[in-house]
């Protein structure tokens, strides 16, 4: 289990951080008192534990920093899972694995702590039935305690406790959730992977970076 969330059971909340989203237009969400606002605002409504969505989203909101916008195209699809719910939420492996990498990405927008674990032949819920041989999984805006005590090819089994969700703005100043998503491949990275890229790398991005709700079962999230 991820998050000590039953998904089956406790009510959770789609979000939508698209331009189909009307709201955002009018938030400073370089703001990020006022962006946690709106977020938990939104949970309280629906009175739902967790608010979750992302993956392949094309989304406005990392309009907010340049940490996005280095480029002559800004990146603006995302490539993972978020899950927004209280800072101090744990986290746990998924899936059993070894710790491949971890740093504190310590930018305005970006990741905050950050950590890598590496996973061995999983089959994900796919068409096609694929065997990953190897796979990775990050978990991004921890606390920064969450990186005390790891080292690089640390044993983690599934369902072991790996940090906890950071508050701002040590998660790199965001309202408190969690970022994660998979990779076939870390092109040569460690520590960080890109959890947004632009349209014009969509396609290559996709293709490394498989959905995590293969794994994690949530209805009516892509």
């Amino acid at each position: 289990m991820l998050l000590p969330v039953n998904f089956q059971r406790d009510p959770y909340l789609i979000l939508d951080f698209s331009a189909t989203n009307p709201d955002l237009a009018t938030l400073d969400l370089t703001n990020t008192a006022t962006f946690t606002e709106y977020v938990f605002g939104k949970l309280r409504e629906a009175g739902a534990v967790v608010g979750v969505g992302g993956y392949n989203e094309h989304r406005v909101i990392y309009r907010r920093s340049e940490h996005f916008n280095t480029t002559e195209e800004p990146r603006e699809i995302h490539l993972g899972i978020d899950f927004w719910t209280d800072a101090g939420t744990p986290v746990s492996a998924p899936l059993t694995g070894i710790v491949h990498s971890f740093q504190d990405n310590a930018h305005f927008g970006d990741y905050g702590p950050t950590i890598i674990l590496e996973h061995r032949n999983v089959v994900l819920n796919q068409p096609d039935g694929v065997t990953f041989r190897t796979l990775y999984s990050l978990y991004g805006h921890l606390t920064r305690s969450s990186l005390e005590g790891l080292f690089v090819g640390k044993e983690i089994a599934a369902g072991e406790p790996i940090g906890a969700i950071g508050p701002y703005p040590e998660n790199g100043d965001w309202p408190p959730h969690l970022h994660f998503q998979f990779m076939t491949d870390l092109l040569g990275k460690t520590g960080d992977f890109p959890g947004v890229c632009s349209l014009r790398d969509r396609d290559q991005f996709l293709a490394i970076c498989p959905n995590p709700n293969d794994l994690l079962g949530i209805s009516g999230l892509y």
